[in-house]
């Protein structure tokens, strides 16, 4: 695979997660695990737990045509989201984000399986994988440096609607593969 016929939103899946390209059917689940104040403490957009907020956050993820809704295999609920996007400041890159999970998957094996499951993807046709989070996102912060990745740089990009500083972290293909699984 190369990065011309990259898939954004392949169906990928772990011993726990499925990853599926998200849906206009998928809004309820979606918004039943987004709907808790709690996941959104951290995050600029401290009140997606609102239902006209988080349908126009849905419609935006659908319209990318790169989200990816997560799913508890165990039970068939929506437990989250995340998506692949091309960053603004690396336009032949790809890069790892706007990911949610519901808090009964917090702490555990959930975010790890499901960018473990993300990584495997993108590095069959990159041999670098980004990352761009919020500096107030302390807890996205410290997952993704438990996966590898390492802080690049600090950047106020456009990634979403309005330009944003983020914190910029990186993982290369040798990086990855030379950690524990």
């Amino acid at each position: 695979m190369t990065a011309d016929d990259f898939d954004c939103q392949p169906d990928l899946r772990g011993s726990s997660l499925r990853l599926k390209p998200l849906a206009d059917s998928d809004l309820e689940g979606m918004f039943k695990a987004a709907a808790d104040p709690h996941i959104w403490a951290g995050h600029p957009a401290r009140d997606r737990y609102k239902r006209d907020v988080f349908e126009a956050y849905f419609a935006s993820l659908l319209a990318t045509k790169k989200a990816l809704a997560v799913v508890d295999i165990a039970c068939g609920d929506i437990v989250g989201t995340s998506s692949y996007y091309t960053p603004p400041d690396l336009p032949n890159s790809i890069a790892i984000g706007f990911t949610f999970l519901v808090r009964a998957k917090w702490g555990g094996d959930a975010n790890r399986e499901l960018k473990q499951l993300m990584l495997a993807h993108a590095f069959r046709a990159y041999d670098s994988v980004y990352f761009h989070i919020a500096p107030t996102n302390i807890r996205s912060q410290t997952a993704i440096l438990k996966l590898g990745a390492v802080h690049l740089y600090d950047a106020e990009l456009k990634i979403a609607a309005a330009p944003a500083l983020a914190r910029c972290y990186g993982l290369t293909r040798a990086h990855w593969q030379t950690l524990p699984g």
